[in-house]
C-alpha cells in the first residue's frame, strides 16, 4: 500500500514492506516505484524493503524548483532520516544510480551495499559536431527567448534534444538538463561499500564502458553483463536480476 510523507517540503509517495535488513529501491528517469515492483515482491519477506517514487515521478510531487543531483542526495538523506533507515542496501537504475552513488560517497558509514543498474552519471565526451549543434541551439534558444518569440522558442525546444528532455515539462525540462550535466566521475573513488554493477550488453542510454570504468574506480565493485540486452535488462530479465542480487546479499538476510 502507498504511504505519503512530506520530505524537503515534496509530498513523496512509498511503499515498504518486510523486516530485516533496510533496503531501499531508487528507480529510473521518467519512470516510478512500480518499475522496481518484481524486487521489491522478491525481497520483501526477507528484508525491510522501501520504494519510492522520486520528487516529479509517479505520484509524489514535483520539486519547487529545478534540481540536480546534489539536491535529489540531500533530499533522499532526509528521507532515509526521516524513515530511520539504518546502512541500507541501495538498488537503483539508471538516474536512480546518479543519487545512490552521490549519497553514497557522501554518506560512507551509512550504505550496506549498492546494486546499480545500467548506472547513469559518467558524461561522455562530445566530439566537436556535437559541441557545434549545441552551441548553435543554445544561441538559437537566447535569440528567440530575448525576440519574445514565445511560440517559435517552445517549437525549438520540443523538437530537441533527447526524448526525455522533449517529454518533460516545465520544472522537469530544467531539472532534467541539471540532472544529465552532472558528472559523476571524481566521486566513484569515494564509493567504499561493496557494489554489484548489472549492466545490458547493448546499453546504449548508458553504454558498457560506463559500468566497466564504474567497476575500475570504485574501491570493491565487480560487474555482471546481461548478454544480448539493453539498458532495461534488469526489468526484461527480473528473475534473472533477482537471482544475482540473492547471491550478491545472502550473507545479509
Amino acid at each position: 500500500m502507498t504511504e505519503y510523507r512530506e520530505i524537503s517540503g515534496v509530498k513523496t509517495a512509498y511503499m515498504e514492506e518486510g523486516t530485516g535488513r533496510d533496503m531501499v529501491l531508487m528507480h529510473g528517469w521518467g519512470q516510478n516505484k512500480e518499475m522496481m515492483q518484481a524486487i521489491f515482491d522478491h525481497f520483501k519477506d526477507r528484508f525491510h524493503v522501501v520504494s519510492l517514487d522520486f520528487p516529479g515521478f509517479g505520484e509524489s510531487a514535483e520539486p519547487p524548483e529545478p534540481w540536480g543531483v546534489p539536491e535529489y542526495e540531500a533530499y533522499f538523506a532526509e528521507f532515509i532520516n526521516a524513515l530511520g533507515l539504518k546502512d541500507p542496501i541501495l538498488i537503483g537504475h539508471s538516474f536512480g544510480c546518479r543519487v545512490a552513488i552521490r549519497y553514497a560517497a557522501d554518506h560512507q558509514d551509512n550504505v550496506r551495499k549498492m546494486c546499480l543498474t545500467g548506472a547513469a552519471g559518467i558524461r561522455p565526451k562530445r566530439g566537436l559536431d556535437y559541441q557545434i549543434r549545441t552551441k548553435a541551439y543554445k544561441a538559437g534558444k537566447w535569440f528567440l527567448k530575448v525576440t519574445g518569440q514565445t511560440k517559435k522558442l517552445e517549437e525549438l525546444q520540443n523538437n530537441s534534444g533527447s526524448e526525455d528532455y522533449r517529454n518533460a515539462k516545465g520544472v522537469m525540462r530544467a531539472t532534467f538538463v541539471k540532472v544529465v550535466n552532472d558528472d559523476l566521475s571524481p566521486v566513484l573513488k569515494d564509493v567504499k561499500c561493496p557494489v554489484l554493477l548489472v549492466w545490458g550488453e547493448f546499453d546504449e542510454a548508458a553504454p558498457l564502458w560506463m559500468g566497466q570504468q564504474m567497476e575500475k574506480e570504485m574501491a570493491d565493485a565487480g560487474l555482471a553483463v546481461f548478454e544480448g540486452d539493453d539498458h532495461w535488462a534488469y526489468w526484461h530479465q527480473a528473475a534473472r536480476f533477482n537471482t544475482v542480487l540473492d547471491i550478491f546479499l545472502k550473507e545479509d538476510e
